[in-house]
């Protein structure tokens, strides 16, 4: 199953392997596309990934991660952007984008917005309360942000509302003490989240995912039965699917094993009935294949071990025995 095609929304992947969004800290102060991104992303397009999604890359400048993020918070980064698009379809992939907004947890000198004045830890700053004015903004600039993926010929865009950034901070009673509209119970946290989808959908028709952080490890955090909610909102809003990922709103470090994140994708998948994506020290050809046999996920999203292995795929489909033509260049190395 790992080599079948997966049809979404109105693309079709043309296998289940996903590179996950992972920050290169490459860029500059102008957050735009340098030379490393050309050469890291489309060496796992020659590798055969189905769909790379670009990192976390920035609404607004004051979103950003660190002054080293990528950027889509004006129309000027539009054109590197399609350039290393481009070259990904070339090579018969295709590509995504995670749109994100740091939060509390941007290591910037200017002030920071978050939904409530906590900040994530003792080294982090305190961060100023978002006003509604504030909030408004920032679902715009998702908005934008989705237009400006468009025009640089993205097939998909995710929503980065885990690991502890802007929306998981809303969506998290740990991090948002709001009293107002925006906060409170459940359906007041996922407001934030709900008006952005809503926003993009404005300008964006294509497949939508949305990373979510399942378990918080934290008390008083989210936990996977909280997102039965959130997933079913997310479905009802016509999200296509769900990155479930976990961990990233609070300093701690939870245990992890091989496949320690897929748990909490197939409950979400069985519960909400929505397409997820499984996580987490995913690293084997086998154990890939036995999660999308017994239909614990839909797709598979790997991180790190496509950083150590950008041609994983080709190695994976020798371990499943399934033929993969390699690019005619390389031909006389086979």
């Amino acid at each position: 199953m790992l080599f079948t095609p997966y049809r979404i929304a109105n693309i079709t992947l043309k296998n289940r392997i996903v590179m996950s969004p992972m920050c290169m800290y490459a860029s500059d102060d102008s957050g735009e596309i340098k030379d490393w991104h050309h050469v890291h992303y489309a060496t796992r397009a020659v590798g055969q990934v189905g769909l790379i999604i670009f990192e976390a890359t920035a609404v607004t400048a004051q979103g950003r991660i660190s002054t080293r993020d990528l950027g889509i918070w004006q129309d000027g980064h539009i054109e590197g952007l399609k350039r290393v698009v481009d070259s990904i379809h070339g090579h018969g992939s295709h590509v995504g984008i995670q749109l994100a907004h740091a939060g509390r947890k941007a290591v910037l000198d200017t002030p920071i917005i978050a939904p409530s004045a906590i900040p994530f830890s003792d080294t982090f700053k305190t961060p100023e309360e978002a006003t509604i004015t504030d909030i408004h903004n920032t679902i715009q600039a998702f908005a934008d942000a989705a237009d400006r993926a468009k025009q640089a010929g993205f097939d998909v865009i995710e929503i980065h509302a885990a690991h502890g950034y802007l929306i998981n901070e809303f969506l998290s009673p740990h991090s948002n003490h709001r009293q107002d509209a925006y906060g409170g119970d459940q359906e007041g946290r996922f407001r934030f989240l709900r008006e952005t989808v809503q926003a993009i959908q404005t300008r964006w028709a294509g497949p939508l995912f949305v990373r979510i952080s399942a378990h918080e490890y934290v008390e008083g955090g989210l936990t996977p039965q909280d997102h039965h909610y959130f997933a079913t909102e997310l479905k009802t809003l016509g999200v296509h699917l769900i990155d479930v990922s976990s961990g990233g709103n609070a300093p701690v470090v939870p245990t992890t094993f091989p496949g320690y994140q897929v748990p909490y994708a197939e409950e979400i998948r069985a519960h909400a009935d929505i397409p997820v994506g499984a996580v987490g020290l995913i690293t084997e050809p086998q154990q890939a294949e036995e999660i999308l046999q017994n239909h614990r996920a839909d797709l598979i999203f790997l991180g790190r071990v496509l950083l150590r292995d950008p041609y994983w795929a080709r190695k994976a489909a020798h371990d499943l025995r399934v033929e993969l033509a390699p690019p005619a260049p390389y031909q006389r190395g086979w």
